[in-house]
C-alpha cells in the first residue's frame, strides 16, 4: 500500500475512534472529502453542520445542499450573522480568528443539540504554510482537525477525492469572501455581493480559480497564469468590464501575477 492510501486508511480509523461526527461542511474540496469518509466509516453517525453567512458564496451554500441530499446526509444549517461579529465591518488582521470563533461557536452549538459532541473541520497541512488566524479558534473550541493532523495535502485530498468518485476533486480553492478585502478597509454586505457575483461570472466563463480581490472602487482580478491571455482577449475583457462597472466597480483590473492564494496576507506577513 502506497503512502497516500497508508494515511487514508489512519484517517479512517481516526473516525471510526470518534464514534461519530458533526463534519462542519463548506461543499469545499476539503471539507467534501471529509465528510464523505466520515460517512463511509460512521453511516448515519456522521452528519454536516454548514454555517449560511453573508460571507460566503451563494453557491457554495447551494452545492453543500446538493451534496448532501445526493449523498444522504443528515445536514444541519446554521444561520451567523457574522456581520455582528465585533470588528468584523472593521476588518483588523485577526478578522478570520473573530469570524471563526463565532461561526464555530455556533455549528458546535447545533451539533451538540442534535446529540453531537465531537465537531471536526477540514483544514489541511498546506494550510500552515499561510497567514490562518482561524486556525487558533478552532484550536481554542476543541475541534477536530483530522487532514491536518493526519499530514494531508491538499494534492494528496485531490488525488483521493478523484478516486472516490467525488466532483469536487478538481474544484477551485474555497475562502471567505471577507479574504478580497485589504486589512483596513470596512467590509460592507454590498461589496460582499458585488465579490460574489463577479466571481461567480468568472466560473460561469469556465475559469478556474478565479479570485475578485476589492481595493476602494477597483476590482482586481485574479485567475491562473494558464488563463491569462484568454481573459485578455478583447471581447472577453469588454465584456466583464462593462459587468463589473454595472456591478459598482469603477475600475477593472487584470493581476498579471496570476491567482495567488493568501495574496492579502503578503502585507502582514
Amino acid at each position: 500500500m502506497d503512502e497516500l492510501h497508508v494515511k487514508y486508511e489512519r484517517l479512517k480509523r481516526y473516525l471510526a475512534d470518534l464514534g461519530s461526527v458533526a463534519v462542519a461542511f463548506s461543499s469545499g474540496v476539503d471539507s467534501t472529502f471529509l465528510l464523505r469518509t466520515a460517512r463511509d466509516v460512521l453511516g448515519n453517525r456522521a452528519i454536516a453542520v454548514t454555517a449560511s453567512a453573508k460571507s460566503f458564496p451563494a453557491r457554495e451554500q447551494r452545492e453543500a445542499e446538493t451534496f448532501c441530499e445526493d449523498e444522504g446526509i443528515r445536514q444541519i444549517i446554521v444561520e451567523a450573522d457574522v456581520m455582528s461579529v465585533e470588528g468584523f465591518r472593521d476588518n483588523p488582521p485577526d478578522r478570520c480568528y473573530r469570524c471563526k470563533r463565532e461561526i464555530f461557536g455556533r455549528l458546535i452549538a447545533a451539533a451538540a443539540e442534535a446529540g453531537f459532541p465531537v465537531v471536526a473541520e477540514g483544514s489541511n497541512k498546506d494550510d500552515e504554510s499561510d497567514y490562518r488566524p482561524g486556525l487558533r479558534a478552532i484550536a481554542e473550541l476543541q475541534v477536530k482537525s483530522p487532514l491536518r493532523e493526519l499530514g494531508f495535502t491538499k494534492e494528496d485530498i485531490r488525488a483521493l477525492s478523484k478516486e472516490l468518485g467525488l466532483p469536487t476533486w478538481r474544484k477551485q480553492s474555497f475562502a471567505c469572501l471577507a479574504t478580497r478585502f485589504v486589512y483596513g478597509e470596512p467590509i460592507t454586505e454590498a461589496e460582499l455581493s458585488m465579490v460574489d457575483r463577479a466571481e461567480q461570472r468568472l466560473l460561469d466563463l469556465g475559469f478556474h480559480n478565479v479570485r475578485v480581490r476589492i481595493h476602494g472602487d477597483i476590482a482586481r482580478i485574479e485567475v491562473n497564469r494558464t488563463e491569462l491571455s484568454r481573459i485578455a482577449e478583447p471581447e472577453t475583457a469588454a465584456g466583464l468590464n462593462e459587468y463589473f462597472q454595472s456591478l459598482g466597480f469603477r475600475y477593472v483590473t487584470l493581476d498579471l501575477g496570476g491567482y495567488q492564494q493568501g495574496s492579502m496576507n503578503k502585507p502582514i506577513l
